[in-house]
């Protein structure tokens, strides 16, 4: 129910007010590593109910993956102990309870100590009110950590860019997407790219594909996505055997939910892939919009293929170059 609530709510993240409090101060790198949140908090309202909630939506199990692996790994401090090392970290959730604060509400800031960092706090009188503005601003502040991540994915991306891979996703949707240094075109034709990040173990792919609208069909009902997403499948990508191709697994139904990033319209897909003839699988995640012109519905597609590893990491790094789609004219 709460990722319902999360999906419901996360294009709510356009009316938060996200302030970089030291701009055009130098500030050190984050620590930490990726996907964790450093709450800060005192123990005994971590371990009562304000610290049960804060539990059940940052650390919930992450949607649409075959084993449990929490949204965000959690670890706390009490303000007390809260020194400079700790102010470096890349996620904080600061809990502000004191009956002499002078305003209440939840904040969020970027860049307060380090960057790139991202700090949402709470500010309550007691413990019951920061109860309640947790949970009245979860979905948003949970959507606030998932995007800082993929944001620094994106920099990254952009900052140790393969530029060559640009060429082949303007080709067929008429705008780019930012692909890391180890990412390699294993596919292309006329609508379709296949760019994966292949290592022994683990496989991380992004699938570019187009097909044309058809009239009077609701192209970004969940049936017609995952129709048009096999035929593309099993036509682009063949698995290790003969007659062997990923599809869509039915062993639980995908979702989707309508999203809206940086003035552009689209509907995610979240699901599972399965291969045909051979017992591979694992999480995806899909963007589909309209081509500008209206006339072809474009897919921007992320995969996860690592038996031996958690997937969470993984798929929110692949899921995030994703976000970095712009149409070429919109490239400065």
């Amino acid at each position: 129910m709460r990722y319902r609530i999360l999906l419901a709510l996360a294009t709510l993240l356009a009316l938060v007010g996200c302030k970089n409090e030291k701009k055009g101060t130098l500030l050190p790198n984050v620590s930490g590593k990726a996907g964790e949140v450093l709450v800060v908090i005192e123990r005994e309202q971590w371990e009562g109910n304000l610290g049960v909630a804060i539990r059940s939506v940052l650390a919930m199990d992450t949607p649409y993956l075959a084993q449990r692996e929490p949204l965000f790994a959690l670890s706390n401090v009490p303000p007390g102990s809260f020194s400079n090392m700790f102010k470096m970290h890349r996620n904080l959730l600061l809990v502000n309870i004191n009956p002499q604060n002078q305003t209440t509400g939840v904040t969020y800031k970027s860049n307060v100590w380090a960057q790139p960092q991202a700090v949402a706090q709470i500010n309550a009188h007691d413990e019951e009110g920061a109860l309640a503005l947790f949970n009245e601003s979860s979905a948003v502040m949970a959507e606030y950590f998932e995007q800082s991540e993929r944001d620094r994915v994106v920099a990254n991306a952009k900052l140790y860019e393969e530029r060559a891979l640009q060429d082949p996703v303007r080709k067929v949707t008429g705008g780019i997407l930012h692909f890391p240094s180890g990412y390699r075109c294993r596919k292309f034709t006329d609508d379709f790219v296949w760019i994966a990040d292949e290592k022994q173990y683990t496989n991380q792919t992004v699938l570019i594909y187009k097909y044309p609208v058809t009239s009077g069909a609701d192209e970004f009902s969940l049936e017609s996505i995952i129709a048009h997403r096999n035929a593309a499948m099993q036509a682009n990508v063949p698995g290790m055997f003969d007659g062997s191709y990923m599809t869509t697994s039915t062993a639980q139904e995908p979702v989707v939910r309508s999203l809206r990033y940086h003035g552009r319209a689209f509907m995610e897909t979240r699901g599972f892939w399965e291969v045909h003839g051979d017992f591979m699988g694992g999480p995806f995640v899909s963007h589909s919009f309209y081509s500008p012109d209206g006339k072809s519905v474009i897919v921007l597609e992320a995969f996860v293929y690592a038996p031996r590893y958690d997937k969470r990491q993984y798929l929110r790094q692949v899921e995030s170059l994703l976000y970095s789609f712009e149409w070429e004219k919109d490239e400065k």
